[in-house]
């Protein structure tokens, strides 16, 4: 009789670890499979650089184009050039990108992480506004496409392919001549970009949140294990 209570408590007890591991494993892997973009935020009125950055591929296939649709409401966005991609553009009647399409010199491999920039101008009437970039990351085999937009009332947590968006603050307190404290020069996005080249993406904390409260769970799992074990 003992040992059937002690092969069922091993039983039990490796299932608790073997769950409360691919937990841990899986959301961090669910909750950075996005494009994000960095910073969140921009100063109305003044050039501000923006990074759109992922670590994954299409369902493992790597990743040969960032395809980013820029909002109407732009007043400027120009591409910031470094080594890994060669740039296009598409413009409206103003002049202005509606469309740039970052095409990888290689193809970036799955969990390879990399990044894309851009300097945008946003004007002060559009202050305390949000605007979604659509990105459609095209890969060797397949493309993914962020294109979705929350509504209201509706948590952007529950899309499975949520756009990058960004909030335009307030302006900046001393533009000079459109280039806010936040943002760079021309000069400045070039030689940023070869930084960010070079670069991985800047990490995002909500994967370690979620692993640690996944650890949290497998070790409520083991210890209830114990405990049913010994009574």
């Amino acid at each position: 009789m003992t040992r059937n209570i002690t092969a069922h408590s091993r039983a039990r007890l490796a299932v608790g670890v073997t769950a409360g591991a691919a937990l841990a494993l899986a959301l961090p892997l669910a909750a950075s499979a996005h494009v994000h973009v960095t910073p969140e935020e921009v100063a109305a009125n003044g050039s501000t650089r923006i990074d759109f950055s992922f670590s994954h591929g299409c369902d493992g296939s790597p990743t040969t184009a960032l395809v980013v649709d820029v909002p109407a409401e732009a007043q400027g966005a120009t591409p910031v050039v470094d080594g890994a991609w060669t740039i296009t553009t598409e413009a409206g009647e103003n002049g202005i990108p509606t469309r740039i399409t970052y095409t990888a010199v290689a193809p970036i491999p799955d969990a390879y992480a990399a990044s894309a920039g851009m300097n945008v101008i946003f004007p002060g009437s559009a202050e305390g506004e949000s605007f979604a970039f659509p990105v459609t990351q095209q890969c060797e085999t397949g493309e993914a496409a962020w294109v979705q937009v929350a509504e209201d009332g509706q948590d952007p947590d529950d899309l499975e392919y949520p756009a990058p968006v960004v909030v335009v603050g307030a302006a900046a307190a001393d533009s000079h001549g459109g280039h806010g404290d936040g943002g760079h020069s021309s000069a400045d996005g070039a030689a940023d970009g070869e930084t960010a080249a070079a670069s991985p993406a800047a990490a995002d904390p909500l994967p370690i949140w979620l692993s640690a409260g996944a650890l949290v769970v497998a070790a409520a799992a083991l210890v209830l294990t114990i405990a049913r074990r010994r009574a």
